[in-house]
């Protein structure tokens, strides 16, 4: 499938280096069976009630990963035990108010979701934490977040820049009150935030979203005891009840991750890749829908829900080389693919005819402009691929060609336009060199072993 150089060392089929530069040049055909680290999103919330609740939690098939670990470092610093052996995270809850004060300031890495679920968290504990995020994660707006958590009775301070809210952030926490929140965005973390604040505060919490957004932090809420109620784009929480653990959960392999190898099976003539144990949360498959309704072969398997899977459903992804053809995503679809945007460009440009994608603008403030970093990388492979605004909302617009060249293309720090670029790489026309991948340890530390897997003979 592919031969990656290191400066002029060739690596064979053994992708097991993440330093640079790197040579891509497309030589198998990718086919294989793989099953993948569990979903992120999912790691994180299971962390953090497994804290909040009562009694022992085992989590399984937990991601090892930047992200993952900045939330498990992140409660581990405020008290919470947590052991980690053969794969397994084991967790001792503490209840909702079982945290205790940090010696030091919290540090949480470029992981946007452990910052911004973690400041829901802090809002119900009585005491002050100040939070510091790294270079990517501190150019991100946290005024979303902070806002309706002071809304709450939380008090928060934070850098402030042209009348945004920015880390580092220093928040006391304590005596919060419930809120009716109508989110101005769609956007899962903000949800998260309240409804975590929500736990500690005195009275209901209800939030509603404009746009519905991936729903796993109230699933796990439903599989800790919590008494929410969701009921169209309205969700209630009543922090009556305490949280008790449901002793194990599996988390289903992340389909974010799974994203680009299904779209490198779709784009690759003769290519075949199957997914087990993947998460298809409906909140987050909307990749699978839009790529089907571009032809794409994709068989999805849904597993039967088993004690500790039934509160995520997952399955298996059957995916074949398919000739693509174009098509529109729309705005309300967005949110249900977001993180898929940048491979989702990527399988457009290899299809045949025109791409629209609406309503883009959130991919700006993601750990880079995913946008500018995407429309730079394809415009050097030969897209043709245009960014404009109508009507309030930002598009991108792709002519599909069937075909990418190669070229020198960059990461831009990013982990998923840096995987997003190998994909593109792999099945160009031609030999790619990208600067650095170094940053796939973020999300999928094992993203190159798992190319390897795919590509032997």
């Amino acid at each position: 499938m592919s031969c990656i150089r290191k400066s002029t060392q060739c690596l064979k089929t053994k992708f097991s280096c993440l330093s640079k530069p790197f040579l891509i040049k497309r030589k198998f055909i990718p086919s294989g069976r793989i099953k993948l680290a569990g979903d992120k999103s999912i790691a994180h919330r299971a962390l953090i009630l497994s804290v909040l609740s009562s009694g022992k939690t085992l989590l399984k098939n937990f991601p090892i990963h930047d992200d993952s670990l900045a939330t498990l470092n992140a409660l581990s610093a405020l008290g919470a035990k947590i052991l980690r052996k053969q794969g397994i995270v084991s967790v001792y809850g503490c209840g909702r108010q079982g945290l205790k004060i940090s010696k030091r300031p919290i540090f949480v890495n470029n992981s946007g979701t452990t910052l911004r679920l973690l400041l829901g968290v802090l809002a119900g504990m009585n005491f002050k934490t100040k939070v510091l995020a790294g270079r990517y994660l501190s150019l991100r707006p946290m005024s979303r977040v902070n806002l309706p958590l002071r809304l709450m009775g939380a008090r928060i301070t934070a850098r402030i820049k042209n009348n945004e809210e920015y880390a580092p952030i220093i928040i006391s926490g304590g005596n919060l009150k419930g809120i009716v929140y109508h989110s101005p965005i769609a956007s899962a973390q903000v949800k998260s935030a309240i409804l975590l604040a929500g736990l500690s505060a005195k009275g209901k919490t209800q939030v509603f979203e404009r746009l519905s957004t991936r729903d796993h932090t109230e699933r796990m809420l439903k599989l800790f005891g919590a008494n929410i109620v969701v009921k169209n784009n309205r969700i209630t929480l009543n922090p009556n009840r305490e949280l008790a653990s449901p002793g194990e959960i599996y988390i289903p392999g992340d389909i974010s991750s799974a994203a680009f190898f299904i779209v490198l099976a779709a784009i690759i003539p003769k290519a075949k890749i199957i997914i087990d144990h993947c998460g298809l949360n409906p909140g987050r498959s909307g990749i699978i829908n839009v790529l089907k309704r571009m032809q794409a072969k994709i068989k999805v398997v849904v597993y039967k829900a088993g004690k500790s899977v039934n509160f995520e459903p997952r399955g298996k992804l059957t995916i074949d080389g398919s000739k693509l053809k174009g098509t529109v995503v729309y705005p309300g679809e967005i949110s249900s693919m977001i993180d898929e945007l940048p491979i989702l460009m990527v399988a457009a440009c290899f299809a045949q005819g025109s791409t629209v994608i609406k309503g883009v603008g959130e991919l700006r403030v993601k750990e880079t402009d995913r946008i500018n970093s995407m429309v730079v990388n394809l415009r050097k492979m030969g897209a043709s691929i245009q960014v404009n605004q109508v009507r309030g909302l930002e598009n991108i617009v792709i002519q599909g060609q069937g075909r990418l060249f190669g070229a020198e293309i960059r990461s831009f720090g990013d982990h998923r336009t840096a995987m997003s670029m190998v994909v593109a790489a792999l099945a160009a026309e031609g030999q790619s060199r990208i600067d650095d991948i170094g940053c796939v340890r973020k999300s999928f530390p094992g993203f190159l072993t798992t190319l390897n897997s795919l590509m032997q003979r």
